[in-house]
């Protein structure tokens, strides 16, 4: 593929922004090299390939996964052995992408090596076993024997729960078919299904499409009536939690925009999901929820999933967002499990 000069600068800017330090940065820069797709592989691989930080190298796997290029899979085969457990779980990512195509052998036989090797993390053999789940019975078959009497309660209790006689989607359809189904086709009329399926199977789901179900709900929630409203919203909440396993920040602006539209708390997913994938663009949200609410338990947990994004993250009371927030809110304080009450509740503890 010819690509013009001056689309080429653009990708080896993107590309670079991979690399940056800032979140924001680099999920710009994910976004947008997505939308580039075919034109931008090539870099991308490169990057993969090279000895970038993890961080790099994990945005261009997550980049890849959402381009479904075939060029990207060897490259990724081989980054499911990398030894940073975020690289190698974005890289299942990639083969899983993969696995129903014309060199599906050779990404489930990568993937069942990893799901067998005992001295791997348990996240990354879970990551390797979620990805085969919903191929055909017949053919994980003979891994879930090998793994049915596993050390590891977890791996066990996973393959236990893929295995035959699992559960399934609504209408006694397999997950992944069901989540499919949902993503491409519209939503059925059963919320508790829906988030049944994304809890159990949205890990197999490719990213675009367990967005594209977040977007469906957030449609359906403006139109059915108030009393169903919190149904669908538990179902989103589960496909957030299904994004931010997979370090996914696709919808991240939904957590963002749900927390400040919303009259009431949230369910806790909300917050599973942004402790895990948050960034500094998500801070001023959660302190402006924290502000708004009464419910101490809501406003403790807004409080931890705050200081979890700070510390992963690592932003200081130097950087501009946490100076907006001091000036905002000057009591509030920026050390874990404690937040300053508002001064009509220091009012009320005097009288």
């Amino acid at each position: 593929m010819v690509i013009k000069t001056s689309s080429s600068k653009q990708i080896d800017a993107l590309v670079s922004g991979l690399s940056a330090e800032s979140v924001v940065t680099r999920e710009a820069a994910v976004a947008r090299l997505t939308v580039i797709g075919a034109r931008a592989v090539e870099r991308l691989v490169a990057l993969v390939e090279s000895d970038a930080a993890p961080p790099a190298r994990t945005a261009a796997l997550r980049t890849l996964e959402a381009i479904a290029d075939l060029r990207a899979l060897d490259s990724a085969l081989r980054a499911v052995r990398d030894a940073d457990e975020a690289v190698a779980t974005a890289a299942i990512g990639v083969a899983r992408t993969f696995l129903r195509g014309r060199r599906g052998a050779a990404a489930l036989d990568r993937l069942a090596e990893v799901a067998l090797d005992k001295t791997r993390d348990e996240q990354i053999r879970l990551a390797a076993i979620r990805a085969v789940a919903d191929l055909p019975a017949s053919t994980v078959k003979p891994l879930w024997q090998a793994l049915r009497d596993d050390a590891n309660a977890e791996i066990r209790a996973q393959v236990e729960s893929r295995a035959p006689g699992g559960r399934s989607g609504g209408s006694g359809r397999p997950h992944l078919t069901y989540l499919t189904a949902a993503a491409e086709v519209g939503l059925e009329d059963d919320p508790e299904a829906l988030r049944q399926a994304l809890v159990h199977g949205g890990g197999a789901l490719a990213l675009p499409l367990v967005h594209r179900i977040i977007e469906r709900v957030r449609e359906r929630e403006a139109l059915v009536p108030a009393g169903r409203g919190p149904e669908w919203l538990r179902a989103r909440a589960a496909a957030h939690v299904v994004l931010a396993n997979r370090g996914s920040r696709l919808a991240l602006y939904d957590l963002c925009e749900s927390l400040k539209a919303s009259a009431a708390p949230l369910p806790v997913e909300f917050l599973t999901a942004l402790s895990l994938v948050g960034n500094a663009t998500c801070l001023e949200a959660i302190a402006t929820a924290h502000q708004r609410w009464d419910d101490e338990w809501w406003r403790q947990h807004l409080a931890d999933s705050f200081h979890s994004i700070v510390e992963r993250e690592r932003i200081t009371r130097r950087h501009a967002v946490m100076k907006r927030i001091q000036k905002r809110w000057p009591k509030f304080v920026t050390s874990r499990n404690e937040m300053q009450p508002r001064k009509h509740e220091d009012t009320k503890r005097k009288t």
